[in-house]
């Protein structure tokens, strides 16, 4: 979209927003006293507001307010409901105490699960909230990790650019070593601790609000997160009736259509909500087309004073074409359409087909029966026992001419150039490809596979909550998971062919016959089922006086791994007699967590904090056998972090200010790098040291006009060298290597960052606002395939810093009796070229590192109308 598109439809906003004229109305002084009604205590940072004119409680939960006499009064506050109350014509209202009544059914007690902070001066913890309003008011093409891209020490990227593939990193660690929770239960990968972003796509729309808790966090569970926590909360079953209906287009033909609908709670204490949604497009990036599909149910039933039940069922199935493959920054530069460059896709019949890993379909529902108990004032037995069935996987080529398809990762080109068919255009040949397959007279020679990477997830997490006074609690708990993770390779399509040879009888998977013509559905190259076993304890003693607010937090976990090489892939020794499959025996392993962390509160508006912690975890799954069989790698260690946090934080009325420092030291690491050519690294023993300070400020000096920065300096880098074993995308050892990484800068995360955001009040219910984004200090991830030699002692190349501006409006207006909000996002509105991620190449500089750009200029506009 170009800047003279865009100031069209600004113009067109204000056109709308100048209908509302301001009323002239003599004010009246209004005061009162907020509480949060489940705890009693006083609602700290409850927003009041009165059209153009608003405050926030105070420590006390007290606010003062002048406003046009006779108007609606509104009380916010995240996770309460939303209070309105209409004012007389008195020039002085004392409204009392207002009570705020928990938003959602069972909202308070899934807070409780999910160790989430009601108030930043409780605990000894740095928290960011992103609240209902900021998530309603971000662009509907935007995806779940960039709602939180302006947190410190936050970074977050397109990745290759397709539906759903972003990827975040915090404080230098990546989503396998951040815990991440929805409802409070965690969604990592059971095996490698992953979070693939496009199984959540549709989430946006039913949350209710995330929490970013950096550092150590305040979660109880022993997930053991290095650099921090983002606790997603959803929606639970609305205690007021009505819904939503949302529709959005954007750039690159996007198109979202959205709907949420709520009984509110009856009177025979049913409540229920249903959402859902339908997005698709076809991609910024070239060849990325995309739809997805997203559900969300909430019944809930208050059985009486202390028991509630109520059952969650979300998912988000979705099929995306990618781009599986990094270009240089010569290549990007050559290609006319610049940031959008991909060439590993063609046509068949019309329609964009993506080619190898660059293709991806997956549907991961997720299914929750929660029981809410109160069994007295001091004691609370909150319950939640869920399920996960996950199906899906990525594309892959396959066949003895496979390189006719085959887009080399090492270099973004082709992998033979004598044997690959390209149309004209660059892109790939299928109906080339089709026609040999349909003349060969041994089946298909290049073929599609769907790697699967499916799971079945069983758990449960209950949480005992006793009060020994108002001052001190005792939270203790069970965390128990079931895991059978199924990954194997099924013939996708045969591509004009009849059938499929597997030619290597070193590949050949037992149960299939030499030679054996196989169809769509059969599998091959590899077929094994990783199981997981999993059992913690965690206990938490909390004390929150008036001044001083600790805690003392551990857990013990015991993991059990067993792998089972159905398809005997891999294996050095003879199939035991009797049995039909390899399985190994069970690899154990018994991980511990400690943390503590105090706060001093000065007065009512200062206070400092600091936590420290150590734990243990059990290496990834991939690091006990990998060598891809059921042989248990015996040096496999557990990773240990140390780590320890100071901060000081200032609130008032008006200001907000929070500045923390932290050091962090990893020992042990284990860790999957692509290196390209379709390989991979398995790397373990790494060792690393993060350290930084971050700074947060909040201000709002006028009642229309409000400001949030944010400031971090990082100091990321891997302290040793360490050895590495690479294997191909058949699993299949190809070397073992040692890695020259010691002083080498963590990357792909920017160790600096900050940002500027401001909202303008600018005409009645009319706001603007606007983010500055800047990104620096990020270096190229190292591939430890090239720092096998003395010379490649030195850093990885360094990206160059840049800074994005993003740009959104929002409307509010009435359809009859309907409240409509009308939204306008622009991202990068200056069109910012830069890197947002890269791979050191051998020269470790610019020319020799292979990258994906960064978007350019994004928009999207949609309405939204609740009834």
């Amino acid at each position: 979209m170009r800047l003279k598109t865009i100031i069209p439809l600004f113009c067109l906003f204000l056109a709308f927003a100048g209908f509302d004229a301001y009323a002239q109305k003599a004010t009246v002084k209004v005061k009162g006293v907020i509480t949060e009604g489940d705890t009693k205590l006083p609602a700290v940072g409850a927003t009041v507001s009165s059209g153009n004119n608003g405050t926030a409680a105070d420590a006390q939960g007290a606010f003062s307010l002048n406003v046009p006499a006779g108007s609606r009064l509104t009380i916010r506050m995240i996770g309460f409901e939303t209070q309105e109350i209409l004012l007389s014509k008195d020039k002085v209202q004392d409204l009392g105490t207002i009570v705020l009544l928990p938003a959602n059914i069972g909202l308070d007690a899934v807070t409780v699960v999910a160790s989430i902070v009601k108030k930043d001066r409780n605990t000894p913890v740095p928290v960011s909230n992103v609240t209902i309003k900021d998530i309603q008011t971000q662009a509907p093409n935007i995806e779940f990790p960039e709602l939180i891209k302006t947190t410190p020490s936050i970074y977050v990227t397109k990745g290759g650019g397709g539906f759903g593939d972003s990827r975040i990193n915090m404080r230098g660690f990546d989503s396998n070593n951040l815990g991440v929770l929805i409802n409070g239960v965690p969604i990592n990968d059971m095996e490698n601790g992953k979070v693939y972003w496009s199984n959540w796509a549709g989430l946006n729309d039913v949350t209710s609000f995330i929490q970013v808790q950096r550092g150590l966090g305040a979660s109880r569970l022993g997930i053991s997160s290095v650099g921090g926590t983002m606790n997603m909360v959803t929606k639970s079953t609305d205690a007021k009736k009505g819904g939503i209906v949302y529709m959005g287009i954007g750039n690159d033909g996007f198109n979202k259509l959205s709907f949420n609908v709520s009984t509110g709670l009856l009177d025979n204490g049913w409540a229920i909500s249903i959402a859902g949604s339908r997005s698709s497009g076809r991609g910024y990036v070239n060849g990325t087309d995309f739809e997805g599909w997203s559900y969300f149910v909430n019944v809930s039933k208050l059985i009486n004073a202390h028991h509630r039940l109520s059952f969650t069922a979300f998912g988000a199935p979705q099929w995306h074409n990618q781009r599986g493959t990094m270009y240089s920054i010569q290549d990007f530069r050559n290609d006319p359409s610049i940031s959008k460059r991909n060439i590993a896709y063609g046509y068949i019949n019309g329609k964009v087909v993506g080619g190898a890993y660059a293709y991806n379909v997956y549907h991961k529902p997720q299914m929750s029966l929660n029981h809410y108990w109160d069994i007295d004032e001091n004691n609370k037995l909150y319950t939640s026992v869920y399920a996960s069935l996950a199906r899906g996987g990525g594309r892959r080529v396959r066949g003895v001419e496979s390189n006719r398809l085959a887009i080399n990762n090492r270099t973004g080109r082709p992998q033979d150039p004598a044997m690959i068919n390209q149309t004209a255009d660059g892109l790939l040949d299928y109906d080339a490809v089709m026609g040999a397959n349909r003349a060969s007279l041994t089946g298909s020679k290049a073929i599609f596979t769907l790697a699967s990477n499916s799971h079945n997830w069983y758990g449960i997490l209950s949480s005992y909550n006793h009060s020994f006074r108002d001052d001190l609690q005792l939270t203790a708990g069970y965390d128990g998971r079931f895991y059978r993770g199924m990954h194997y390779e099924k013939i996708a399509d045969l591509l004009g062919g009849d059938y499929y040879v597997e030619t290597s009888a070193k590949k050949k998977l037992l149960y299939n016959a030499m030679n054996k013509p196989l169809k769509v559905g059969d599998r091959v190259e590899y077929d094994n089922d990783g199981i997981v076993l999993w059992n913690g304890l965690f206990a938490q003693l909390e004390y929150s006086g008036s001044q001083i607010n600790s805690f003392l937090s551990t857990s013990l976990t015991h993991e059990g791994y067993r792998y089972v090489n159905n398809g005997g892939t891999g294996e050095k020794t003879l199939l035991p007699e009797g049995q039909d499959k390899y399985i190994s025996k069970w690899a154990s392993f018994i991980p511990w967590s400690v943390k503590a962390g105090a706060s001093y509160n000065f007065n009512p508006y200062n206070h400092v904090f600091f936590n420290t912690g150590y734990f243990t975890r059990a290496p990834f799954f991939n690091s006990v056998f990998f060598n891809y069989s059921t042989e248990i790698n015996e040096k496999a260690k557990y990773e240990r972090v140390f780590t320890a946090e100071l901060g000081y934080g200032f609130k008032n009325e008006y200001l907000r200010v929070d500045l923390n420092g932290y050091f962090t030291k990893w020992l042990d690491k284990g860790l999957t790098r692509s290196v390209g050519n379709n390989e991979f690294a398995n790397v373990t023993g790494l060792n690393a040291r993060h350290m930084g300070i971050e700074l947060e400020v909040e201000w709002k000096p006028l009642k229309t006009f409000s400001v949030k920065a944010m400031a971090s300096l990082g100091d990321w880098i891997w302290s040793d060298d360490v050895n590495a074993v690479i294997f191909n995308d058949s699993h299949e050892k190809v070397a073992e290597i040692h890695a020259y990484v010691k002083g080498v800068h963590v990357g792909n995360s920017a160790q600096n960052t900050a940002s500027l955001f401001l909202r303008w009040e600018a005409l009645k219910n009319f706001t603007l606002t606007g983010t500055v984004l800047y990104n620096g200090k990020n270096f190229a991830d190292f591939d430890p395939t090239n720092r096998t030699k003395e010379e490649d002692k030195r850093d990885a190349w360094r990206m160059p810093d840049y800074a994005t501006v993003d740009l959104g409006a929002n409307y509010r207006f009435n359809i009859g009796k309907l409240d409509a909000n009308l939204y306008l996002n622009v991202n990068n509105l200056l069109n910012t070229s830069y890197v947002a991620d890269a791979r050191d190449g051998d020269k470790h500089d610019m020319t020799s590192a292979l990258v994906y750009m960064g978007f350019g200029r994004t928009w999207a506009t949609g309405l939204r109308i609740n009834f």
